[in-house]
């Protein structure tokens, strides 16, 4: 993992012109990362291949460092291995630079109209009564997963996980779902479209169970939107990033990507 420094790129300038000879060490001092690092990104096609001196050595350039600091910005806002694909497109003319760009734009888009169904739903669950229980009220697996949408085998992963563990019935112990259980199942699976992990569920729902923390709920998607609040501002560096690194590129026909 990169060591978190500044990888603000300087602006203004077309960085390909600045061709001074830089160690492996220089570079991983000024990008934040380690030496081998720096050989990684270079080997795995982040940075482009280095000149070698007449024994070997490789010698960098200041294009290397501004490359090492947009993977950089786009690892924060879209992992790295798509990083990884967006700047090797970005090497290579005509590779759909472009398109992968704003198809990571898009995922970010899609997951926050995601969490703003999310939100609105988790806030109707959280004010909704669960009290006059009453044995007709419950549901069993194939009930409940067809209210919610998902398949029994998602109701069943709930469970083994200790998200949503129903009550047992008949001699083959069947799952028999209160409302209690129902509600826990729904905000689960509102949480879960809003794109939170089941260990981080699994450590919350304790806290979730009952009337009185529906906040706990809202905290928790408030935290996802900070979150991608933070990937979006990274994926709007990088593209700056990338726009100062290659305006030609930025300008050329792109076609898709496989």
């Amino acid at each position: 993992m990169l060591v978190e420094t500044s990888s603000r790129i300087p602006r203004g300038r077309d960085v390909r012109s600045r061709n001074s000879a830089l160690r492996t060490v220089d570079v991983a001092r000024r990008a934040g990362c380690s030496v081998q690092q720096v050989r990684n990104l270079e080997r795995d096609g982040v940075l482009p291949p280095a000149e070698r001196t007449a024994s070997g050595y490789r010698r960098y350039a200041e294009t290397h460092v501004q490359c090492a600091l947009a993977y950089r910005a786009l690892a924060a806002g879209t992992g790295p291995v798509e990083a990884k694909r967006i700047m090797r497109a970005a090497h290579a003319p005509g590779s759909g630079l472009l398109a992968l760009l704003d198809a990571a734009h898009a995922r970010l888009a899609a997951e926050r109209r995601g969490l703003a169904l999310a939100r609105r739903a988790a806030e109707a669950i959280g004010a909704e009564p669960i009290g006059d229980v009453r044995p007709s009220d419950a549901m069993t697996v194939s009930e409940l997963a067809a209210a919610l949408g998902v398949r029994p085998s998602a109701l069943r992963h709930w469970d083994a996980e200790g998200l949503v563990v129903p009550g047992r019935t008949g001699p083959r112990g069947a799952r028999r779902y209160s409302p209690a259980d129902v509600r826990d199942a729904r905000i689960v699976h509102q949480l879960r479209l809003a794109g939170h992990r089941i260990g981080p569920l699994r450590a919350l729902m304790p806290d979730l169970r009952g009337t009185r923390r529906r906040d706990e709920v809202l905290t928790a998607l408030a935290a996802r939107d900070a979150d991608i609040n933070t990937r979006s501002r990274s994926l709007l560096e990088a593209a700056a990033a990338l726009a100062a690194l290659l305006p030609a590129a930025a300008g050329a026909p792109a076609t898709t990507a496989p």
